[in-house]
C-alpha cells in the first residue's frame, strides 16, 4: 500500500537531510532593513527581513536555502539598487521563528505567508501591489507552491538552484521502500511548474555539486511560463552562484523584472 504523499514529505529521514535550522536574534541596524512578523499557526510566528527600496516599487518575496536565514541577506544591496522591495522569510525553527520544519509546514506556510503579506505591506506603507515570488534551493519548492495555488495574482516567479525531484533525495539517503520511489508522494515541483504560466526565471549553475543542472533544465523545460528563461551560469556551484554569477545573475532578474512590468502595463 503506498504511503501518503504528506507521509512521504514528512518522513523521517527526508526531513533531517532538508532542514538545518539555525537560529539568530535579528536587530534592525540598517536603516532600509527591517524585522516583520508572521503568525502562520497557533502560537507560531516566522521572521523575515523586510529591504525597503521605495514605497511605490515591486516587491520580491524570497524564500532562502536550508543552511541560511534571513539576516544572511542583509549585505545583499543590489535589490534595493534595482529599485525592488526584497523581503525575505524564515523556515519555523530559523533565525527568531517559532516551531519546527516539516515538509508539510513547508508547504502551507508558504501560502500563508503570501495570502498576509500584501496587508504586511500596506500597513509599513508600501503601495505597489506587484508581487513576485522567488526561492533559493530549498525556497524553490515554497516559491512553486505558492505561484502553483496563487498564480493569478503574482507578478513572476524567479527560481534560483531548485530541485525538480524529490525521489533522488530518497534514493541517496535511503530508508524508503520502493514503492515509496513514486515522484507523485514528494513536492512534485515538475509537475507544478507544468502548471505555473506567469512570467517565470530560472537560474542554476552549471556545476552545481547539490542540485545538478539538469533539475534546473528540467524545470525550465516542463514550465508553462510565459515568457519564461533559463540562465546557466557557467563555472557556479550550489553556494557560489551569486559569487562568480553576480553580475550575469542580477542583471537577468533586473531584466525579468522590467519584462513583467511592461507586460502588466500593456494589459
Amino acid at each position: 500500500m503506498k504511503m501518503s504523499k504528506q507521509s512521504i514529505i514528512d518522513h523521517p529521514a527526508l526531513q533531517k537531510y532538508l532542514f538545518y535550522p539555525m537560529r539568530s536574534k535579528y536587530r534592525d541596524t540598517y536603516q532600509h532593513i527591517h524585522t516583520v512578523y508572521i503568525a502562520v499557526d497557533d502560537g507560531i510566528t516566522l521572521t523575515a527581513r523586510l529591504h525597503i527600496a521605495g514605497l511605490g516599487c515591486p516587491t520580491i518575496l524570497f524564500w532562502h536555502g536550508n543552511g541560511e536565514i534571513a539576516s544572511d541577506y542583509d549585505h545583499t544591496q543590489e535589490y534595493v539598487e534595482m529599485g525592488i522591495n526584497f523581503l525575505v522569510v524564515d523556515f519555523r525553527g530559523y533565525g527568531e521563528s517559532g516551531g519546527t520544519p516539516t515538509g508539510s509546514n513547508l508547504l502551507s506556510d508558504a501560502i500563508t505567508v503570501y495570502e498576509k503579506t500584501p496587508k504586511l505591506l500596506k500597513k509599513i506603507g508600501i503601495q505597489s501591489e506587484q508581487l513576485f515570488i522567488m526561492g533559493r534551493s530549498l525556497g524553490c519548492t515554497s516559491a512553486v507552491e505558492v505561484a502553483h495555488i496563487a498564480q493569478e495574482n503574482i507578478s513572476g516567479l524567479i527560481l534560483e538552484s531548485g530541485r525538480a525531484f524529490t525521489s533522488p533525495i530518497m534514493e541517496r539517503i535511503g530508508g524508503f521502500q520502493p514503492n515509496q520511489m513514486d515522484e507523485s508522494l514528494g513536492f512534485r515541483n515538475h509537475e507544478k511548474i507544468s502548471k505555473i504560466k506567469v512570467p517565470t526565471l530560472i537560474i542554476h549553475g552549471e556545476d552545481d555539486e547539490i542540485i545538478p543542472v539538469s533539475d534546473g533544465e528540467a524545470m525550465y523545460e516542463n514550465s508553462a511560463g510565459q515568457p519564461k528563461r533559463l540562465v546557466k551560469i557557467a563555472n557556479a556551484g550550489h553556494n557560489d552562484l551569486m559569487m562568480i554569477g553576480h553580475d550575469e545573475y542580477y542583471a537577468a532578474i533586473r531584466e525579468f523584472v522590467g519584462i513583467a512590468q511592461q507586460m502588466i502595463r500593456e494589459e
